[in-house]
């Protein structure tokens, strides 16, 4: 299993209220509505973290989601069918997912350690079963792609 791992991202969110939401996957149904929200897609515009040419892609994409509170599921994608499945959780610290669907095994965890109080840091690890060849090729997309996640999630509001 090759790992990927996000550097640690600062959360203005307790540890417990972060845990919540990530731990029960029909907290981030909103997601679809925000994707809707002119004045939120000009934001992501103006941080020039999503690409202009990919914003309508993504704003698809999203609104393929279906959410239950274990899994997030995407149909129609041009792999098939890939559900991202919870498979642990270890309150208040992590969230352990399988991929489902995927032409190759891969898992993706989610720390959480409180910095504070009010505030706490977060990491992501994805891990996928690549042989050699495949390694090579995946490496920088898998390694962006932790990291992007890692930022997304940051981005969410945690509080109640």
């Amino acid at each position: 299993m090759t790992k990927f791992e996000s550097n640690v991202k600062q959360i203005p969110y307790p540890q417990a209220s972060v845990f919540s939401k990530l731990s029960d996957l029909r907290n981030l149904e909103g997601m679809k509505e925000r994707m809707n929200d002119p004045a939120f897609v000009d934001q992501l515009r103006a941080s020039g973290q999503v690409p202009e040419d990919k914003l309508a892609q993504i704003q698809d994409l999203v609104q393929k989601l279906e959410f239950t509170a274990d899994s997030i599921s995407i149909t129609g994608s041009p792999i098939g069918n890939i559900s991202l499945q919870i498979v642990e959780r270890d309150d208040p610290k992590c969230v352990k997912f399988e991929v489902l669907g995927a032409p190759l095994a891969a898992n993706l965890w989610i720390q959480m350690l409180p910095t504070s109080t009010y505030e706490s840091k977060m990491k992501c690890t994805i891990g996928a079963e690549l042989n050699f060849f495949m390694k090579q090729m995946a490496k920088k997309p898998l390694q962006e792609g932790v990291e992007k996640l890692a930022d997304m999630l940051a981005m969410i509001p945690y509080g109640k």
